[in-house]
C-alpha cells in the first residue's frame, strides 16, 4: 500500500505530454465569475465560485461529475479553501458549521467527526476523498488539507454507490484535496486560547509550456493545550500536490499524512436517567493518563482524457493506511454529575484501496441532446482491532477539578493489543448508467439511471480471526431527476432516489459495557428518498428551497445486543442561501425544519417518537462585511442555532435547544517589500464568543444517546505573509 500511495504522488512526474480539447456537455457559463468555465461533468474541473468566494458555482454528484447547482436534480453546497482560511478552521467540522442542513457530532465512544445531514448519521470514514470512499483518515481532517468541502444531500447510493461503514442514508461529503494549479507563497503562525502554538507553510508552483504543470507542498504543526482544561494536543499535517492540464489530458496526484495526538482529551457523557446539569465550559472532567491517537498516510491521483471533443474518459485511485491507539473512559453520569468511567484501551488498523473508471459522451437523437456517463467502482476494506476493557471503574463527578485517576488494564480482552487480528473485510464493488436527457431547448433535463451494486462483508473473531459471519448480496438502486430551467435565473428540481448502506458493525462498547454481539455485522439496508425544490440565481447569489421524504431502516443497541428495528423516516424543508448580496456583504446561511420518526418499530414499541439525537429544526447564518471605509478591514460573524434533541426513544428526556456566537475579523496589508502582490493579513476571531455552556449533540451512533459538550470560548489570533 505505502508503495501505490508513494506512486501515486509520483505518477504526474511519468504521465508524459498530452494534447487539447475543454469542453463537454450543454451549459450556460454566461453567469460564471472569474471567467471560469464549468465542464458539465468534469472530474477534475471545479468551476468558478459566487461572489465572495466562499461559495462554490458547482460539486460532485459521484460519477456524474461536478455539476452546476442550477443543472443538477439533487442538493448541495460547496465551501471553498478560502472560507476554511478566513474563519481560521481546525478541521472541516469548522467548515461545517457554516452549513444550516448539517449537525455535527462526535464518534461512539472516541473523537470521530460525525456529521448528521437530513436526520442521518454520516461518519467520517465515508466522508469521499476526491470522489473516493474510505481514503480519508477515521477520526477527523485538518482543514488545511482542503480546496473544496461539498456536501451532498440525501439518498446518494446511486451518484456514489455505498459506503464501507454503513452511514451516509441522508448525504454524503466530499472532501476535494488543494489544488496546485497556482504559484502561491503563504507562511502562517498563530495561537489560541490555552497557548496552542500554530505554524504553517503553503507553497505552489506553476512550470512548463503554458503553466501547465503544477506543484504545491502543505505543512501543518499544531502544539500545546486547548481552550478546554488540561487538554493538550499535537498534529503534524503535510501533503503534496500534482497537476497537470493540458488541451486534451488532465490529471491530479495528492499524497497526504496526519497524525494527531489528544491527551485528557473531554470525553462524551452517557446520562444515567436524568441529563446532568452542563459543567462550566472550558470544564475536564476526562480521566487522568486517557489519550487518543491516530496516524494516517492516504493519497489519490485522478485523471481524465478528453478522446473528441465530446466523448471523455477518466480514471481514480486511492489508498490509506491508517492505525489508531486510544485510552478512553467516558462517563455514565447521574443528574448529580457522579459518574463511572470504564477504562478502554483500543489498537486499530485499517487498510484500504479504492478506485473508479468511466466514460462520459454527449451526442443527439433529432432535437434530444444525451450526456451518457458509464462508470465502474470499487473500495476494498481491511479492518484489524484488538480491545481491553476494564470491569472495575474509575469514579468521580463532572464538576470536580481533580481528574479521576485512570484505573488498571482489565482481563476482559477482545484480540492482542500489540498485534490486533483482522475483524472486518469489505469489497464493494458496482457499475453505474446514467443518460442526461436535455429537451426543449435545453430547458428540461431528465436524468435517468441505475447502479448494480454488490456488497461483500466479512466479520472475524477478535481473539482467534475465525470467520463469524457475513454477507455477499447486491442490488439495483435507480434513481430519476429531473431540472426545468423556467428562466436563466430559476430552476424547478425534483428527484426519486434509492438508497443502500451497509448495516452496521457492532461496537465493542455501549455506555461502558461491553456488546454481546461485537463486531457482528447487520445486513444491508435499503431506504428510498423524494425530494422536489426550487433553485434561484441571482447576481452573484443563490438561493434554493427543498420538501423531502427519507426512509432507511435503523439499527439499535438493546440489551447490550446491536440489533435492526424498523426504521426511521425523515421528513424535511430546507431554506439555504450564499453569496454577495450587496457589494461587499456576503452570506451563507438558511434554515432546516424536520420530522423524523421511528416507524414499523418491534411490538409497536416507541411507534411515532422521535430518534435521538435529530432536531425539528437547525438555523445558521454566517456573514462576512469587507468595510469600504477601511479598505483591507473585513468582519464577520455567524450564528448557529439548533432545537432540543431527545435522548431516549420514548421522548421523555431531552438536552436543550443552544445558540452560539462567532466572530472575527481580518486586515490584509499590502506591501511592495515582499514582491508586486505580497501581503501580511492579520485574523482574530472568537468562537462561542458568549461562552455558552451547552449539549451540543446526544447520539450520533444508532441507539446511542451520550452528550458532547459545545466548546468553551476560545480565541484565536494568527499573522499571514504571502509574497
Amino acid at each position: 500500500m505505502r508503495f501505490m500511495i508513494g506512486c501515486a504522488a509520483a505518477a504526474l512526474m511519468v504521465s508524459g505530454v498530452a494534447h487539447a480539447q475543454t469542453g463537454s456537455g450543454p451549459i450556460d457559463d454566461e453567469a460564471l465569475v472569474e471567467d471560469t468555465i464549468i465542464v458539465t461533468g468534469s472530474q477534475i474541473e471545479l468551476g468558478g465560485t459566487y461572489e465572495g468566494g466562499d461559495v462554490g458555482r458547482a460539486a460532485r454528484a459521484g460519477f456524474l461529475g461536478n455539476l452546476d447547482y442550477q443543472d443538477t436534480p439533487f442538493s448541495a453546497l460547496s465551501f471553498t479553501e478560502e472560507l476554511a482560511r478566513e474563519q481560521q478552521a481546525l478541521s472541516i467540522t469548522d467548515v461545517l458549521r457554516n452549513d444550516p442542513t448539517v449537525q455535527t457530532a462526535k464518534g461512539f465512544g472516541n473523537f470521530q467527526e460525525v456529521y448528521i445531514i437530513r436526520g442521518f448519521p454520516v461518519f467520517s470514514d465515508d466522508t469521499n476523498y476526491n470522489g473516493l470512499f474510505g481514503v480519508l483518515p477515521r477520526q477527523s481532517l485538518s482543514a488545511e488539507l482542503v480546496e473544496r468541502v461539498e456536501v451532498f444531500r440525501g439518498a446518494n447510493a446511486f451518484v456514489n454507490g455505498a459506503s464501507i461503514g454503513g452511514s451516509g442514508a441522508g448525504g454524503l461529503i466530499n472532501i476535494v484535496p488543494k489544488r496546485a494549479n497556482l504559484d502561491l507563497t503563504r507562511l502562517t503562525a498563530g495561537t489560541q486560547t490555552g497557548g496552542e502554538i500554530y505554524l504553517a507553510g503553503d507553497v505552489g508552483r506553476t512550470f512548463g509550456r503554458d503553466d501547465a504543470f503544477g506543484a504545491r507542498i502543505n505543512g501543518v504543526r499544531r502544539d500545546g493545550e486547548t481552550a478546554i482544561e488540561g487538554q493538550d494536543r499535537q498534529s503534524t499535517v503535510f501533503s503534496l500536490a500534482t497537476s497537470y492540464e493540458g488541451d486534451r489530458f488532465r490529471f491530479t496526484a495528492d499524497l497526504a499524512y496526519q497524525d494527531v495526538e489528544l491527551n485528557r482529551p473531554r470525553p462524551q457523557v452517557t446520562p444515567n436517567g436524568d441529563i446532568p446539569a452542563v459543567p462550566d465550559p472550558a470544564a475536564n472532567y476526562a480521566v487522568s493518563d486517557t489519550h487518543a491517537g491516530d496516524e494516517h498516510l492516504f493519497a489519490t491521483f485522478r485523471g481524465e482524457f478528453d478522446f473528441t471533443d465530446s466523448t471523455t474518459g477518466w480514471f481514480a485511485l486511492g489508498g490509506r493506511e491508517g492505525e489508531e491507539n486510544n485510552v478512553l473512559a467516558n462517563p455514565r453520569a447521574d443528574a448529580d454529575g457522579d459518574f463511572t468511567a470504564s477504562r478502554f484501551d483500543n489498537n486499530r488498523e485499517e487498510a484500504v484501496f479504492a478506485g473508479d473508471a468511466g466514460i462520459r459522451t454527449n451526442f443527439n437523437t433529432g432535437s434530444v441532446g444525451h450526456q451518457l456517463v458509464l462508470s465502474g467502482s470499487f473500495t476494498n476494506l481491511d479492518e484489524k482491532n484488538a480491545f481491553a476493557f476494564q470491569t472495575t471503574p474509575a469514579t468521580g463527578n463532572l464538576y470536580d477539578a481533580s481528574p479521576a485517576p485512570l484505573t488498571p488494564i482489565g482481563t476482559f480482552l477482545g484480540g492482542d493489543l500489540s498485534d490486533p487480528l483482522t475483524i472486518r473485510k469489505v469489497n464493494n464493488f458496482s457499475f453505474a448508467l446514467a443518460d442526461t436527457l436535455y429537451l426543449l431547448d435545453e430547458r428540461l433535463l431528465v436524468t435517468l439511471g441505475l447502479r448494480y451494486q454488490q456488497i461483500e462483508t466479512e466479520a472475524f473473531d477478535f481473539n482467534t480471526g475465525a470467520r463469524t459471519g457475513g454477507y455477499d448480496e447486491s442490488a439495483i438502486t435507480p434513481a430519476l431527476g429531473v431540472v426545468y430551467k423556467a428562466t436563466n435565473t430559476l430552476s424547478l428540481f425534483a428527484n426519486f432516489a434509492e438508497n443502500i448502506q451497509e448495516g452496521g458493525t457492532a461496537p465493542a462498547l455501549s455506555g461502558g459495557v461491553p456488546v454481546v454481539n461485537a463486531g457482528d455485522v447487520l445486513e444491508p439496508f435499503r431506504g428510498e428518498q423524494f425530494e422536489a425544490g426550487i433553485k434561484y440565481e441571482g447576481d452573484g447569489y443563490g438561493v434554493s428551497a427543498s420538501a423531502f421524504s427519507l426512509n432507511r431502516p435503523s439499527a439499535i443497541i438493546e440489551n447490550q445486543v446491536f440489533t435492526d428495528n424498523g426504521e426511521q423516516r425523515t421528513r424535511g424543508l430546507e431554506l439555504v442561501a450564499y453569496g454577495e448580496v450587496f457589494e461587499g456583504l456576503s452570506l451563507i446561511g438558511g434554515l432546516t425544519l424536520l420530522d423524523a420518526e421511528l416507524k414499523e418499530t418491534q411490538g409497536g414499541v416507541d411507534e411515532g417518537k422521535t430518534p435521538i439525537g435529530v432536531p425539528d429544526i437547525r438555523a445558521s447564518l454566517s456573514a462576512q462585511y469587507q468595510v469600504a471605509a477601511i479598505p483591507g478591514l473585513a468582519i464577520d460573524g455567524r450564528v448557529t442555532h439548533s432545537d432540543r434533541q431527545f435522548t431516549n426513544t420514548t421522548n421523555t428526556i431531552s438536552i436543550d435547544g443552544w445558540t452560539r456566537l462567532d466572530i472575527g475579523a481580518s486586515y490584509t496589508l499590502s506591501t511592495d517589500n515582499l514582491s508586486d502582490d505580497g501581503s501580511v493579513v492579520f485574523r482574530v476571531r472568537a468562537e462561542n464568543l458568549a461562552d455558552e455552556n451547552y449539549w451540543e449533540s446526544t447520539g450520533g451512533f444508532p441507539g446511542a444517546n451520550y452528550l458532547v459538550q459545545g466548546e468553551p470560548r476560545r480565541l484565536i489570533a494568527s499573522v499571514s505573509v504571502e509574497f
